[in-house]
């Protein structure tokens, strides 16, 4: 959807690129899965649980201030299968 490898969202690496497609896909884990931080936090490259508590809050943040990422984070929820709140 953001046109950045997949592989970016998984690996250490800190490209600017990839921060906000990582964040959003952190925010959606959260919203769809049952997974705590710290689990999501090894997934996505052995991050800290704060780290992405971060990420969530900071996607929150984006949303309330209808940032552009508020559309790309419905439309992703649409692919992914719905609106769930």
């Amino acid at each position: 959807h953001f046109g950045v490898p997949v592989l970016f969202m998984f690996t250490q690496r800190r490209a600017r690129e990839a921060y906000l497609p990582r964040a959003a896909a952190i925010y959606l884990c959260k919203k769809y899965t049952l997974k705590s931080f710290p689990v999501m936090g090894r997934h996505f490259g052995g991050r800290d649980h704060t780290t992405i508590m971060h990420s969530v809050r900071a996607i929150e943040k984006m949303i309330a201030l209808n940032h552009p990422i508020a559309k790309d984070i419905e439309a992703l929820s649409e692919k992914i299968g719905g609106t769930h709140d």
